[in-house]
């Protein structure tokens, strides 16, 4: 059986930082680069598993999102980030392709910032 969202994590991701930057967010992501041997690496310097976007805005506060498919499955070192940001008070969320009513109300100042978190 199809999946009812047939959305790479990329297009989704795609979809949300264009949602993100019409309602005036301004949007972080780091794109991995392939290796000289055919691997996609990311640099990272410190902890690796931190979350795919960072959104902020004047207003409406800053958002810490992991992005995932329906079946997407957060690593070990993606939930200790997650949790971390949350316990110091942050906004923190993993967002699938079936939560864009949520992050269209969210990201236009409209969606109760403790919902779905």
């Amino acid at each position: 059986m199809a999946e009812p969202w047939p959305i790479t994590e990329k297009q989704f991701q795609d979809q949300v930082i264009a949602l993100a930057i019409l309602h005036g967010w301004k949007a972080h992501h780091v794109r991995p680069g392939m290796t000289s041997k055919g691997a996609w690496m990311t640099q990272v310097q410190g902890h690796v598993g931190f979350p795919d976007l960072v959104l902020a805005h004047p207003i409406h506060g800053a958002l810490f999102v992991e992005i995932k498919t329906l079946k997407g499955r957060l690593t070990e070192a993606q939930v200790d980030w997650l949790r971390t940001l949350d316990a110091a008070g942050l906004e923190t969320y993993v967002w699938r392709p079936t939560d864009l009513h949520f992050i269209q109300r969210r990201l236009k100042g409209l969606g109760d910032a403790a919902a779905d978190n």
